[in-house]
């Protein structure tokens, strides 16, 4: 099967490796505005060819777009007018409210599959791509009504090639969803790592004092802007009623901290030690997925 991968960074490139792994992928060509990027993937061997214009699309079966979320929902109308009948297209944007309307009208929509894999790290770029980023994975598939019968089946190969479970959402629900468990994390680890960097203007301490939990509580602030900011600009509406809870308690606590009345925050902080057994379900979950035979 030929396969253009529009994007060639860690989303792109992941999953490159593991379609060729599968044997699905008899052909890859990359595409990425980056020459760079476009080079080192050859290099590395995540696509067999790269290309800027897009010229393989039309001589696709299977397009997977994995560039940031702005530039995705401009390109997939052009991406749909351009891809052969046969030919099914895979987003994997972070939203999907957007991206669905913005081909809510086009003539080839049931070759469309609306997902988001929840995969990722905090690193960027080809090298950063790896085997197994997907295997174990939720994959969010929206709008599955208005994809043809023919796409879903050969988008389903996809996942399961890539190792992923896959679960159906409608777009605003999952886009409300991801606010809270995906979208305000990442707010609050880049303003955390900001805050630290106005108050602490000597680097050195900061190394010196640094813990592990100050570590993983900011690993998120190391995620690439270029593809995080679009994220928050098209997900504005559900992600500022979450910074507005959120707000809500920062300043609750702010408030009893400055009261000095350690009774109600020693009640705040036993109301959130709650997400305990959440977490410690979601930990279970990861490692059962992790004793399944992989594809």
């Amino acid at each position: 099967m030929k396969v253009t991968i529009i994007g060639l960074g860690l989303i792109g490139g992941s999953a490159a490796i593991d379609l060729r792994k599968s044997g699905l992928a008899t052909h890859l060509t990359g595409v990425d505005i980056s020459e760079a990027n476009g080079a080192e993937a050859v290099k590395l061997g995540l696509v067999d060819a790269y290309e800027s214009d897009g010229d393989s699309l039309s001589k696709s079966d299977l397009v997977i777009m994995a560039i940031p979320v702005n530039t995705l929902s401009a390109l997939l109308p052009q991406v749909l007018d351009v891809t052969p009948p046969q030919c099914v297209v895979i987003d994997m944007g972070s939203t999907k409210g957007a991206i669905c309307r913005s081909v809510a009208g086009h003539p080839n929509r049931g070759q469309f599959v609306a997902c988001h894999p929840l995969a990722g790290t905090e690193n960027s770029g080809p090298d950063s791509a790896f085997s197994g980023l997907f295997r174990n994975k939720v994959n969010i598939i929206c709008e599955q009504d208005k994809s043809s019968p023919s796409s879903m089946r050969l988008a389903e190969k996809v996942f399961e090639a890539l190792g992923m479970k896959s679960i159906f959402m409608e777009p605003e629900e999952h886009d409300k969803h991801v606010a809270y468990v995906s979208h305000l994390s990442h707010v609050s680890s880049f303003l955390l790592g900001q805050t630290v960097l106005d108050i602490e203007k000597d680097e050195k301490n900061i190394f010196n004092l640094a813990s592990s939990g100050f570590a993983s509580t900011v690993r998120l602030a190391k995620s690439s802007p270029d593809m995080w900011a679009p994220i928050f600009e098209q997900n504005a509406e559900y992600l500022g009623q979450a910074l507005a809870e959120y707000i809500m308690h920062l300043q609750r606590f702010q408030y009893l901290l400055m009261k000095k009345n350690t009774k109600e925050l020693h009640k705040m902080l036993a109301e959130a030690n709650k997400i305990r057994p959440v977490l410690e379900g979601i930990t279970a979950q990861h490692a059962s997925r992790s004793l399944a035979p992989s594809l």
